[in-house]
């Protein structure tokens, strides 16, 4: 019936896992809409359990990944490529990156880039440290650092791995349940794969509808910072997110090597700019010493960082779960419900790279970027609000609204009024690239192949995509995404279980690669030569395998 029905509606998916993800998510959606104090009563209590009982797993769980995939790329198997032996990667460093970056966390950097150092330097998480003070500014940095980089990306890393080297070395439909193919064998095209699949397109479009609804709130709030009359209230939000999904739309029709790409590019330079005026403009050589001293400061905070999940809270705080439930582990659990997405992502625009450059790529490379960046604007919100002060109109700023504290912070600089509608513009392309990132890769999902699918069926995801952020927004602006963070948290636990046997995946598909190498090595089979099931063998020389 439900092919015979994707049929008619000139569709092209895999009709189980398309109706059942959006017949979910819209009655997810109408549920929300009907009972959002019931539904955030139930989630809200959910939350709870999690960050109070497992907040422990998920902090120690991402920890774990990183070392992994630091494991992997310098090991053995760091050589084999994500595709054939004598493929090549289809995008040059520079569109990858920016890719890869603008579809990942630049709406989040543009919110949090001064909000989040500035909250830490106001309310310092550790005992015996001011407010304010230089140690508060030290940590605030580290913390932020901690949240946005390495971390981070290791969330997004593990998955694109796992998808690019299932799927394009043994050949797999590009799905979540492709990862666990070494358990489930051909049952990933039964029930259970499906019922995967269905749960990470769910997971992916509650995910990215929190982060557009932030991105809405800053552009709504620097709207009405350069053109007071305009109402920083719903009907704004409503119409910035109506005008942007359909940009997001245009760019989904236009595909990703023209729509996403071409957005992707401009995106990132005009960050770029904006962070470089910053840097000139402001205290240039104290930005400079901190950058260099921020990456020294981070690296001896990490292994503290990494293991810190304040489980003394409940002898020292109210709350139960302390400050890194409601900090750490919840952008964990909410990143991790990108995870789907983001590796899917990665996995498609990563094919022929192999996987020491992947890794160390998709790791490294944004996370020198966020670096930089939170030094330079982190730094500069605070030596603005005042180091050894007892606080600034930053701080109030965020204090009153978190959207608010980038455009008081331009406001502190030349030509306050241009830089602010530049920031606004950049917020609004990130918000884009994101979204028609996030709805290819949803159709991708529901294909199972790199190819695009018919034009109305990608459009009907970045549709929903803002449908479900517009709706949000209606049913109450900040009561609505909160309660809607209430849900990312819950729903992250199980897609957190997802990624964490994708590390037992790679290893056991690891392991069968090199048995295979080895095996062919003793019978003495050509290693270039590709079979026709399983991993291709490698061409490498049989002592640079054995190093």
């Amino acid at each position: 019936m439900l092919e015979s029905l994707a049929k008619r509606l000139g569709l092209r998916t895999n009709p189980t896992i398309f109706f059942v993800s959006a017949g979910l998510m819209i009655l997810f959606l109408l549920l929300l809409l009907a009972f959002p104090a019931q539904i955030g009563t139930v989630f809200g209590t959910g939350r709870e359990w999690i960050v109070t009982n497992l907040g422990w797993f998920f902090i120690v769980g991402v920890t774990a990944w990183l070392l992994f995939l630091a494991y992997v790329a310098l090991s053995r198997y760091g050589h084999l490529r994500l595709g054939a032996d004598d493929s090549r990667p289809e995008y040059s460093n520079l569109s990858w990156f920016a890719m890869l970056f603008a579809g990942g966390i630049g709406t989040i950097l543009m919110f949090w880039g001064v909000a989040e150092p500035i909250s830490h330097f106001s309310n310092p998480p550790f005992a015996g440290v001011d407010p304010h003070s230089a140690q508060a500014a030290q940590d605030a940095m580290s913390i932020s650092l901690y949240h946005l980089s390495l971390h981070t990306w290791a969330i997004f890393t593990l998955p694109g791995l796992a998808f690019g080297y299932f799927v394009y070395r043994f050949k797999l439909p590009l799905r979540v349940s492709s990862v666990f193919y070494p358990f489930l064998k051909e049952r990933i095209h039964g029930p259970i794969g499906k019922a995967i699949d269905v749960f990470a397109v769910i997971g992916t479009l509650f995910g990215l509808a929190v982060s557009l609804g932030l991105g809405t709130s800053q552009v709504g709030a620097g709207l009405h910072a350069l053109v007071p009359a305009i109402p920083n209230g719903t009907g704004t939000r409503l119409a910035v997110i109506t005008v942007l999904t359909a940009v997001a739309v245009a760019s989904i029709v236009a595909g990703l090597d023209k729509g996403v790409k071409r957005l992707s590019n401009i995106n990132i330079l005009m960050a770029v700019g904006l962070m470089l005026f910053v840097l000139f403009s402001g205290e240039t050589v104290f930005l400079l010493r901190q950058i260099i001293e921020s990456a020294g400061q981070y690296a001896q905070d990490l292994p503290r960082l990494a293991f810190w999940n304040d489980a003394m809270a409940q002898f020292t705080k109210e709350g139960g779960w302390g400050w890194s439930g409601d900090w750490t582990v919840f952008y964990w659990a909410w990143t991790v419900t990108w995870a789907p997405f983001m590796g899917v992502f990665l996995a498609r625009i990563s094919r022929g790279r192999t996987i020491r450059q992947f890794v160390l790529g998709v790791l490294v490379a944004p996370s020198v970027f966020t670096l930089v960046w939170f030094a330079i604007f982190g730094w500069s919100a605070m030596e603005l609000d005042g180091i050894g002060s007892d606080g600034g109109p930053i701080s109030a700023a965020v204090d009153e609204s978190v959207p608010l504290a980038m455009f008081e912070f331009f406001s502190n600089f030349p030509a306050a009024t241009l830089i602010q509608g530049i920031a606004v513009v950049v917020v609004a392309l990130f918000f884009a690239t994101s979204s028609d990132s996030a709805s290819l890769v949803v159709d991708m999902l529901c294909v199972g192949t790199t190819d695009a699918g018919p034009t109305r069926q990608r459009v009907f995801w970045g549709v929903s995509e803002g449908f479900l952020a517009a709706s949000l927004i209606w049913l109450g602006g900040d009561e609505g995404l909160a309660a809607l963070q209430q849900v990312i948290t819950v729903i992250g636990l199980p897609i957190f279980i997802l990624v964490f046997l994708m590390v037992f995946a790679l290893i056991k598909g690891l392991g069968q690669e090199r048995k295979k190498a080895l095996a062919l090595k003793f019978e003495g089979v050509d290693l270039g030569r590709r079979t026709d099931s399983g991993p291709p063998p490698t061409r490498e020389p049989a002592a640079r395998r054995e190093e």
